[in-house]
């Protein structure tokens, strides 16, 4: 199957990226962020596709996606006042409190990935390794020496695809008591050179 990654997503694609993008975080988001129709809905409307890779098959299908943060902005951003629309008042504070502790900084140094999924019916098709060349691509092109990602421990599936596209591990951050809300005990911090 051949696979193109482009710039962006198309608005009525959203819906269907915010689903991509439970499916494949709900695991360490899914006590902060749950029920799964609020945080659908919620990433639905923070997507931000001038901060997104995607990948389509010959057909235009989407196959998956890989974010990537700026100072400009995320993948799935958003604010205070949007998860008060989805959570209400108090349901968003403590929510805000809690995400605030995964923030990952941007750097001058580094291109940080922020997030990379693909559709279950088109994992082992290269899909992954397409989206981690272009986000490699992307990264040269602004001018970065190196990518950076960040994987959590139980994701091992997704740290050795990693690992085989040559990103390299470095420091890991572990999560204490919070491992409790989050579903994972640490991630590791991967560079690869562009």
């Amino acid at each position: 199957m051949a696979v193109t990654v482009s710039k962006g997503f198309k608005q009525d694609e959203r819906a269907q990226i915010a689903s991509m993008y439970w499916e494949a975080f709900g695991q360490k988001l899914g006590r902060v962020m749950g029920p799964t129709h609020r945080a659908t809905a919620f990433f639905e409307s923070v997507l931000d596709p001038t901060h997104a890779l995607c990948a389509r098959d010959e057909a235009g299908v989407l196959l998956g996606v890989a974010g990537f943060k700026t100072i400009k902005g995320a993948l799935v951003g958003g604010t205070w006042r949007d998860l008060a629309r989805h959570y209400g008042w108090i349901g968003s504070t403590w929510r805000v409190g809690l995400l605030a502790l995964l923030e990952r900084d941007t750097e001058n140094e580094r291109f940080l990935m922020d997030g990379i999924f693909v559709r279950d019916n088109a994992r082992g098709l290269g899909v992954g390794t397409a989206l981690l060349d272009a986000i490699t691509d992307e990264a040269r092109a602004r001018g970065f020496k190196e990518v950076r990602l960040d994987v959590i421990d139980t994701n091992p599936r997704a740290r050795a695809l990693y690992e085989r596209r040559g990103f390299v591990a470095g420091e890991d951050q572990y999560l204490g008591p919070l491992k409790f809300f989050f579903g994972f005990n640490s991630a590791t911090t991967m560079t690869r050179k562009t």
